[in-house]
């Protein structure tokens, strides 16, 4: 296919203004615009993740809920197409690019906060977190790597993980916190997850040393210590985690103001973990493109495990 073949319009998700998942309306818009160094993909599946909800519904006290209104649009977004992440089938390229060729099965993430993903098509520039999907990976699989396994990888190598320390995980059976777990494991770390007990057996399968509940009451036990704590879901009293700390070690809030910043060596990483079998995709949920809706009301309950999915072209639209 070449881009006298792309269709001129497809189908995407908007939100409409800041709010709940009705908010959320799927309309047909032109395609996007294929600029000098960019490669467009037909994307098979992305995944609605907690940096969509949050986007989506402002939810935040003051004054970060005005600051967020200045960097993303007062009334509504300025970029209503959401979704960070994909996977799917290149299908054309600026003639500058020679990384990637039309037909390539790809998986990554849109640049920045440029969004985009939820829709039939994205283009990002081709120098992108962006990789090769290895042939034993399917779309689904795919989709549900970069976010968590970007953000997880990006965090422990910032702060400078290294084998044979320790880790508690909280959230080990989100998005971010299963990813967390096994490039944890895969690096060399002692690796303890934290999540509610109806999760136990993933985390432990995961390749968790130790598994606490979190509904217990007691995360934090005085007599351990740990070189890092990893909060995957902004939910930890940092207070309380300082504490269960060795002297030099760190506390990481994925959910602070530090925004993981992602690269394609990132992404090959994820897939040659994969491709060794020592990574593997946690799905919560795969949903129709036209139920993108119900995925957001489930990532909103804060209980999901892995990702939420959706498949651009499960069934025709009407």
């Amino acid at each position: 296919m070449n881009k006298n073949d792309l269709p001129e319009r497809m189908l995407a998700a908007l939100v409409t203004g800041y709010g709940g998942p009705e908010v959320i309306e799927i309309k047909e818009v032109p395609l996007p615009i294929l600029k000098p160094n960019m490669v467009m993909v037909r994307v098979e599946v992305s995944a609605v993740n907690s940096a969509d909800v949050r986007t989506r519904s402002l939810l935040a006290k003051e004054p970060l809920k005005t600051l967020m209104r200045l960097a993303l649009g007062f009334r509504k977004p300025r970029q209503p197409i959401l979704g960070t992440v994909f996977s799917g089938t290149v299908v054309a390229t600026s003639s500058e690019v020679n990384s990637f060729k039309v037909g390539d099965a790809v998986f990554g993430s849109s640049p920045g906060m440029s969004y985009g993903c939820h829709a039939q098509y994205v283009a990002v520039p081709a120098s992108s977190a962006m990789a090769l999907m290895p042939q034993s990976m399917d779309f689904d699989e795919a989709a549900a790597l970069p976010f968590g396994g970007n953000t997880a990888l990006y965090f422990l190598e910032k702060h400078g993980a290294k084998k044979g320390e320790s880790i508690l995980i909280n959230g080990a059976a989100g998005a971010v916190g299963s990813m967390a777990v096994q490039i944890a494991k895969n690096m060399g770390l002692n690796v303890t997850g934290v999540a509610s007990d109806k999760n136990k057996a993933l985390v432990l399968e995961l390749g968790a040393n130790h598994f606490i509940d979190y509904t217990s009451g007691k995360i934090f036990n005085p007599d351990v210590q740990y070189d890092i704590i990893m909060d995957t879901v902004g939910k930890l009293n940092k207070t309380q985690a300082n504490k269960a700390l060795k002297a030099d070690g760190s506390f990481i809030n994925v959910c602070g103001s530090d925004v993981s910043k992602e690269n394609r060596q990132q992404v090959e990483r994820l897939a040659k973990w994969f491709e060794e079998g020592k990574l593997k995709a946690v799905i919560n949920n795969i949903l129709p493109f036209k139920e993108i809706r119900e995925a957001h009301r489930i990532v909103d309950t804060g209980h999901k495990r892995g990702s939420v999915l959706i498949n651009m072209y499960e069934e025709e639209f009407k």
